[in-house]
């Protein structure tokens, strides 16, 4: 069992850290938050819970105003451009031990959250205090970052600042700038009850062509070398593979909803989303149809049993 919002005040207090708290009705957005968080009491923050491809985590704490591309933040962990994305939620209630809304710095506390890295917005180092969920989003407490350096240190974490808006040009003779916070170990989070239960269930189909007699099938032709290169080298490949389509609409969205963190309406940002990803969507998914039906027109044209002669 992870930390509770209580264990981490006591902790706070015990380590002698100057803090506020802020009790309010659960939110689970930075607008819903300022409603009840006045911003004379400090400056708040957003955080987001990001995985690369290999299973390894990050945590980037902002402020509100910075903007954090995702796309510029991938090239200077050293991971290309679209190499991370925002984490499921198992990954959310596994390693930091908390719900959705409640990201927050003082997660790192969770021992299963050993191999996640902390990145926070250099522009926290110039304000006077900070507001953070401790752990709970229907709290949030500030401190300046005095503060939460001597937390972190006391958990040997060192605090790493960095600046979030920077765009430094990576390449050859120019090495990305943060990849010495690339965590050394990934970690594999189990998948939800019902997503294990559906993959290991056979569907009928797979049941009905177990009892198929092996005479029965015919076996495929194999395709000509030129054809073989020309569908390898595609550029329509990486939609053969619906989970490479998923992540792809997902990089797309979350690199869009970062950018567009500063609207404060929220029907707004739907609006806004709903205009800007449609047009990528509809494109998404004519090449992932032409793919499809090339595939099964090439399966047709190569794959046929030969006929009794």
């Amino acid at each position: 069992m992870g930390f509770t919002k209580d264990h981490l005040l006591a902790r706070l207090q015990e380590l002698q850290i100057d803090y506020s708290k802020y009790e309010h009705p659960p939110v689970l957005t930075v607008e819903e938050q300022a409603k009840y968080v006045s911003s004379s009491e400090g400056t708040l923050s957003k955080n987001l819970f990001l995985k690369d491809k290999k299973n390894r985590y990050y945590i980037v704490s902002a402020m509100v105003d910075t903007k954090v591309d995702m796309k510029v933040l991938s090239q200077r962990l050293g991971l290309g451009k679209g190499g991370i994305r925002m984490a499921p939620e198992e990954a959310l209630t596994e390693l930091l031990q908390v719900s959705l809304g409640c990201v927050t710095p003082f997660a790192v506390i969770n021992e299963s959250a050993r191999d996640v890295s902390l990145l926070l917005d250099q522009k926290f180092m110039n304000q006077t205090r900070c507001i953070f969920h401790p752990l709970s989003n229907d709290v949030s407490i500030s401190l300046n970052t005095s503060g939460l350096d001597k937390f972190l240190q006391s958990i040997e974490r060192d605090p790493v600042y960095v600046d979030l808006e920077a765009n430094p040009v990576v390449g050859k003779d120019q090495p990305p700038d943060l990849a010495v916070y690339v965590p050394s170990n990934s970690v594999v989070v189990p998948e939800l009850p019902n997503k294990t239960a559906s993959i290991q269930t056979p569907s009928k189909n797979v049941s009905a062509e177990k009892t198929k007699p092996a005479a029965a099938s015919a076996k495929p032709s194999k395709p000509a070398g030129n054809v073989k290169s020309a569908v390898e080298n595609s550029a329509l490949l990486v939609f053969k593979d619906p989970e490479k389509f998923v992540e792809e609409i997902l990089d797309k969205t979350s690199a869009l909803l970062l950018s567009e963190m500063k609207v404060e309406n929220v029907e707004a940002l739907t609006e806004t989303l709903r205009k800007r990803l449609a047009p990528q969507f509809t494109n998404l998914a004519v090449m992932y149809k032409n793919k499809a039906y090339s595939e099964g027109f090439y399966a047709g044209t190569h794959s046929q049993p030969k006929r009794p002669q």
